[in-house]
């Protein structure tokens, strides 16, 4: 597993199902504008996806020409990237302290994944790990909700973030320390229904803004999502960039 970090570690069968059990993140509407504008920065560089897993991005942003390293904790996740493409690069450790070849253009973490580093120390270290790997002038891009506790009604203690047809998604939240869980409801094709947990730390922008700062990087952009909409108040996600 690499060095020792507060992530959970997706084992063989999880790795084995993530590609069916995140379809709906793979659906084109919500996959080209993310690889659109990560192709546009990175540019004529190479890139380096943290916490890479199956390939959802790194797949297609190879396939538009951008040479694409990774980092992936989970050593069955990489095991499925690399038979589906072999020529991605993926070094097995944590996203916080591995260190790969070259300089890069861009450095991204997609999808919420900075929150499964479950400190502050970690997530700190993290972006200093971005930056270690970025060329001058370089950018980071980060993927992250935005903590629904504003849809808390006193007394309430978890709230949906996802109800669909075969998936039902609730997070729970402690103010205290900012540690999440997130609770997944499959209903799978044979009727049955499984749940599964996942555990992350909630982080806001201006705390991110700060770790960049401490790491060399100043904030260039802020968006809702990958199409661009405008981030404010009531924004549920938020897609930033940060350079070197």
């Amino acid at each position: 597993m690499g060095a020792v970090t507060s992530s959970d570690y997706w084992d063989a069968d999880t790795a084995a199902r993530y590609d069916e059990s995140s379809a709906f993140m793979f659906a084109p509407d919500v996959l080209d504008p993310a690889v659109d504008l990560l192709a546009d920065l990175a540019g004529d560089g190479a890139a380096l996806e943290l916490a890479i897993g199956t390939g959802r991005v790194a797949i297609p942003l190879a396939e538009r020409g951008v040479p694409v390293s990774g980092i992936e904790l989970s050593q069955p996740m990489a095991d499925r990237l690399r038979a589906k493409r072999d020529d991605v690069p993926v070094t097995v450790g944590d996203m916080a302290t591995t260190v790969v070849p070259g300089r890069f253009a861009l450095v991204y973490l997609v999808w919420n994944s900075l929150g499964n580093l479950r400190t502050q120390d970690e997530q700190v270290a993290c972006f200093a790990n971005a930056a270690r790997h970025l060329r001058p002038g370089g950018r980071f891009v980060v993927e992250l909700g935005i903590p629904g506790i504003r849809r808390f009604p006193p007394g309430q203690a978890a709230v949906p973030f996802h109800v669909g047809r075969r998936h039902v998604g609730i997070d729970t939240y402690d103010m205290a320390t900012q540690q999440g869980t997130s609770h997944h409801y499959r209903h799978h094709p044979d009727g049955t229904v499984t749940h599964g947990t996942s555990n992350f730390r909630f982080v806001w922008p201006a705390e991110l803004d700060l770790m960049a700062r401490l790491a060399g990087m100043t904030l260039e952009r802020r968006v809702a999502d990958w199409t661009g909409t405008p981030f404010d108040g009531d924004s549920e996600s938020h897609v930033s960039t940060w350079r070197t």
